[in-house]
């Protein structure tokens, strides 16, 4: 991949930040209810679908490196169909949900410290989704280094609240004794499991990761991370707080924890934290993975130019899920949006799963480990319906509704409009794949140029990787090796960086550059080319 300018610590911010971005805020409360003492088990059930699925998002992340992200991975695999169209708006329905749950914990972390709980609640609903709307339709988003810093804030309070917490822990609180029956478990894991929602928005910064080894490393680094916080958080959570304390504050549980933790001061440091990761969470969606499953909804691919207006093209598609989501947070009950959202993204990994079982020919993908992926995900959907609907059907409707009204908007959207999707949906992803198809044609030239941008300096140049193993449907990128022993890695790089713009390519062109001092020949080669 050509090199960019996000190394492992800003995609792992993006992978972190992603997934604790408010859903543990809301749910962790909605977890203790339901299965009490096993909390940490739930969590680590959830988290172990998520790391499975994280492996089939990294194969296709390197192999298709796209903006679409999940979107790309999906028309790949099943091409311009009813199917992708639906799963398509099944994305964007499940982001909507999210947008409503982020909201939800907002209000209810920030009522708890007004009176009249229910109508500041409401009020704070509708005025944080109105603000961050209008914010969006101006153009405005947060900075990478502001996200930064919300995602290190976030980690500290956490595991700040999870270290002392456990020096406080009543053990026998966490016995089998206080766990309900496995189903039950494994249901209570997949309905808090949009709180590791997130992870797969490092699959759209693949184009910009400065290397895919970096890209798989901090993608799977993110995820081991952030199970780990949520499995510490509710082993101290459900070690501390009894039923009674967690039906009274579920919805703001978090908040409750830390007070006999870290004081008042603790209650309030969650509170802020709440508020910062809900804001932040429901601002990222607007403005980037919501927007790109409505444009490309609407018009079958992403525009050329992803740039600060391209809500610009569809301000309806801004107003339409900011209603939705407004909706969702005032009249669903918090199991119904959880439900929901766990629900339908359950759905789209099963699909990324598959995709990348199918598509293991290009990607490289272990066929068991994709497999076991999508098993997983099939069984945990499975146990959360079956289990929600000997509890309440009631709260199946939402996610109901999500899934069968995706297919028919898709289906009625394709007839009336006659809309197709792009092969491609990102069209970098396009010029990318053209590039790496027709090397024979653009490379000499490149090595060309390179020799004479060094000035007499000896250098040599060689195709590794796919391409050199002739494996080019395999191919993610172009690798060469640049070998020169008077050069500099820094140097090198400049110069085939250099070569690469006079010669045409563009920004994102798939050009790897590995760089050594000697050429590492193998045995018994007679030093020929």
């Amino acid at each position: 991949m050509a090199r960019g300018r996000l190394g492992f610590w800003e995609i792992f911010s993006i992978g972190v930040g992603g997934m604790i971005g408010g859903g543990i805020f809301a749910v962790l409360g909605l977890s203790l209810e339901l299965v009490d003492g096993a909390a940490p088990l739930a969590f680590f059930l959830a988290g172990l679908v998520a790391l499975l699925t994280s492996y089939s998002y990294a194969k296709l992340s390197a192999r298709f490196p796209s903006e679409g992200g999940t979107i790309e991975f999906i028309v790949q695999a099943f091409g311009d169909s009813v199917l992708s169209g639906g799963l398509n708006i099944m994305l964007l329905a499940s982001y909507i949900v999210m947008i409503a749950l982020y909201a939800h914990a907002f209000g209810s972390y920030a009522a708890s410290t007004l009176s009249n709980y229910r109508l500041a609640y409401t009020l704070l609903v509708v005025f944080i989704i109105a603000l961050l709307t209008l914010i969006n339709m101006l153009g405005a988003v947060l900075s990478g280094r502001v996200e930064l810093g919300l995602v290190a804030f976030k980690l500290i309070v956490l595991l700040s609240i999870g270290a002392i917490g456990f020096l406080f822990v009543d053990w026998s609180r966490l016995s089998p004794a206080h766990w309900p029956s496995v189903v039950n478990i494994v249901a209570g894991g997949m309905i808090i499991f949009l709180a590791y929602e997130g992870f797969e928005l490092v699959s759209n910064a693949a184009m910009d990761a400065s290397s895919l080894t970096v890209l798989r490393r901090a993608l799977y680094a993110s995820v081991v991370t952030v199970i780990s916080v949520y499995i510490l958080i509710a082993l101290v959570a459900a070690g501390s707080l009894s039923p009674e304390i967690v039906e009274e504050a579920r919805d703001y549980v978090l908040a409750v924890l830390a007070e006999p933790v870290l004081g008042k001061a603790g209650y309030y440091l969650v509170v802020t934290a709440a508020l910062a990761s809900t804001s932040s969470a429901i601002n990222a969606t607007l403005y980037g993975t919501a927007r790109m499953s409505y444009i490309v909804a609407k018009y079958g691919e992403a525009p050329r130019v992803l740039g600060k207006r391209v809500w610009g093209n569809a301000y309806e598609g801004l107003l339409i899920i900011a209603f939705l989501s407004l909706l969702l947070a005032l009249g669903a009950r918090l199991e119904a949006i959880s439900t929901a959202g766990s629900g339908g993204f359950l759905l789209i990994f099963t699909a990324i799963n598959y995709a990348a079982y199918k598509l293991r020919h290009k990607t490289g993908a272990n066929p068991a480990l994709t497999l076991t992926g999508m098993a997983l995900s099939i069984v945990a959907l499975a146990t959360l319906v079956y289990r929600m609907a000997s509890l309440d059907p009631r709260q199946l409707l939402v996610f109901i509704g999500i899934v069968v009204g995706s297919f028919i908007v898709e289906a009625a959207y394709r007839g009336i409009t006659g809309r197709k999707l792009a092969r491609y949906i990102d069209p970098r992803l396009r010029e990318r794949e053209k590039l790496i198809r027709e090397w024979e044609k653009w490379l000499p030239k490149l090595v060309e140029e390179a020799k004479k941008i060094a000035k007499g300096v000896e250098l040599e140049i060689r195709i590794v990787g796919s391409i050199a193993r002739r494996e080019v449907e395999k191919a993610g990128d172009v690798d060469i090796l640049v070998v020169a022993e008077k050069l500099s890695e820094k140097e090198a790089r400049r110069i085939i960086d250099e070569a690469a713009k006079r010669i045409g390519l563009p920004p994102h062109h798939p050009l790897d550059v590995h760089v050594a001092k000697k050429l590492r020949r193998r045995r018994g080669e007679d030093g020929g080319e």
